[in-house]
């Protein structure tokens, strides 16, 4: 359990490292769900990117229309 906890920890902190530099690249002082999007597909190969993107993006409507 603590090696998946480990390589869970590990991408996120790829994803938000790669989203900051994108907001730092379009000199954004904060980052949006884009260069979220962005840094998955970056990071992650083909497929898995498409059903993380997909899977973000239902989380996000459903927590959104939760309030």
């Amino acid at each position: 359990m603590s090696i998946m906890n480990s390589f869970v920890n590990d991408i996120f902190e790829r994803i938000a490292a790669e989203a900051s530099r994108l907001a730092h690249y379009n000199k954004r002082s904060t980052f949006t769900s884009r260069e979220v999007q962005t840094s998955v597909k970056l990071l992650l190969p083909g497929e898995l990117a498409k059903h993380a993107v997909s899977e973000g993006t239902k989380a996000v409507t459903k927590y959104t229309n939760s309030k």
